[in-house]
């Protein structure tokens, strides 16, 4: 078992677990064209592949819809200190509420954001698979369309 500590430096905003599950709910994602490359389009598939394809696709979006979600929540949380408590001013006053005697007339609070950044996660990830899907369905086609031909087998071009 490898130990790795990644916070030296201490940077601010970063934490492994949530990067180490971004990164690798993408690659796995992607990792899926590689594969479609490969594999002939019109090959049957035998019920081992579709159980090995289907335990892959369930990993994966529980990796992307599960715990990229979560470790970003956590992050948030306990590393950023975004909670209900914590409340947003904006620079210079300009967003600071009427309860604390400011102008905007409602008080936002960074649990707010925190929340609307895994709505943007769900919808990245509910968007990368419908990429994936519609890529996988025309793997097969080409793009590039044969010209008709005249009776003695060459193309007929249009003249412009």
């Amino acid at each position: 078992m490898f130990a790795f500590n990644w916070n030296v430096l201490e940077w601010p905003g970063m934490n492994t677990a949530f990067l180490t599950s971004f990164i690798a709910s993408n690659i796995l994602t992607f990792a899926v064209m590689a594969y479609g490359r490969r594999r002939p389009v019109g090959k049957p598939t035998s019920w081992g592949e579709a159980m090995v394809g289907s335990t892959y696709a369930f990993g994966v979006m529980f990796l992307a819809f599960g715990i990229v979600p979560h470790q970003w929540i956590d992050h948030a949380d306990k590393d950023l200190g975004w909670d209900r408590s914590k409340i947003i001013f904006g620079p210079g006053g300009i967003l600071k509420p009427k309860a604390f005697d400011g102008w905007f007339p409602f008080t936002l609070q960074y649990e707010a954001i925190r929340d609307v950044i895994v709505v943007v996660l769900h919808a990245y990830y509910f968007g990368l698979l419908i990429f994936i899907w519609i890529w996988w369905q025309k793997r097969g086609e080409s793009v590039a369309k044969e010209l008709p031909t005249s009776s003695y087998g060459r193309p007929l071009v249009r003249k412009a």
